[in-house]
């Protein structure tokens, strides 16, 4: 069995060496700079976890596990300009460092060689592989028009967040555990248990980077705290602030949410100490303990030995900064 960092190791290695081969130059090298700027590859290492846990040579599935990154990292491409946002991972985004068309357009390329070095798994389970992997991209896209619409909306519930970050988030982890388990010939139950363990660790996942927007440290999680915040982006926290203010504290969100001019430490700070008078925290940390451990039960299921499970297991762990 192979540790998450060796995997980790192989990912990296494998896409710093790409060679692209292709012209105009100008198109792909916003797409190396991209999968350039490093990040967790959790998708990648999630499957060749998956695929190790049936077979010792996870290195024959790279090109696919890396067709999953390629593709993550395309969706962010198009976040990042949906969102003007201006930095990813400490660096400038596409469109600020190129332009627009050039992100939309690189963006769309990635798109293409995700599906490219894909179809480089074996042919027996190139069926599957392409089915899984086209219906999680249109669950991602869905995820995403929910999530720009919710924007709009003052009456988003808890339920429909949780639906909203499963499609955007959640179903891209539990398409690189099943991928693995399809490509190691697992059962097909142990395939769907591995979908949902990866599935439910996607929410616990996406709750606690809510959580942290919020309480984290900046300098460990690797952006500036109280983003959401300042967004009034609807996340966890603040849609179950909403259901759990008085009047007076729901006066006072609206209030912070409705100004267009503001000083951003400023509406942090207060809205920060509205959500511990309401104890938003603990009800976060709640909802992605149950997440997680929920989560579980579909590994427990899986038919293999305990220990065979245990460098997966420790991996969720650490996704949730957790001691087991």
């Amino acid at each position: 069995m192979y540790t998450s960092d060796e995997l980790l190791e192989q990912v990296n290695n494998y896409l710093d060496t790409l060679a692209y081969g292709r012209s105009p130059e100008s198109l792909y090298q916003p797409i190396q700079y991209v999968l350039g700027l490093g990040g967790k590859r959790i998708r990648p290492v999630l499957m060749l976890l998956s695929y190790n846990l049936y077979h010792e040579n996870p290195d024959n599935i790279l090109s696919s596990a890396c067709a999953l990154e390629t593709y993550h990292n395309y969706t962010l491409l198009h976040d990042d300009l949906m969102d003007e946002a201006p930095i990813r991972r400490g660096q400038p985004t596409v469109h600020t460092k190129w332009n627009a068309n050039q992100a939309i357009l690189s963006g769309d390329s990635m798109l293409v060689l995700a599906y490219e070095r894909l179809v480089h798994c074996d042919s027996k389970h190139l069926e599957a592989v392409l089915q899984l992997f086209t219906e999680t991209a249109l669950q991602i896209g869905e995820g995403q028009q929910y999530d720009m619409e919710f924007e709009k909306r003052d009456d988003v519930a808890v339920d429909e967040y949780i639906e909203m970050i499963r499609l955007k988030t959640s179903v891209l982890l539990a398409c690189a555990m099943k991928m693995g388990a399809i490509l190691a010939d697992a059962s097909a139950d142990d395939a769907d248990n591995l979908y949902k363990f990866g599935e439910l660790i996607g929410l616990a996942f996406q709750l606690q980077d809510d959580y942290l927007d919020v309480y984290g440290d900046s300098k460990v999680f690797g952006k500036k705290i109280g983003g959401d915040i300042v967004s009034n982006k609807k996340t966890y926290m603040l849609i179950t602030a909403f259901n759990q203010a008085n009047d007076k504290q729901r006066a006072e969100l609206e209030s912070w949410i409705g100004k267009t001019d503001f000083d951003a430490e400023e509406k942090i700070t207060a809205v920060t100490k509205l959500y511990n008078e309401m104890g938003i925290g603990q009800l976060a940390k709640k909802k992605m303990d149950y997440y997680y451990e929920q989560s579980k039960k579909y590994l427990a299921a899986i038919s293999l030995p305990e220990e065979r499970k245990s460098e997966l297991k420790a991996y969720a762990a650490m996704m949730m900064k957790r001691q087991k």
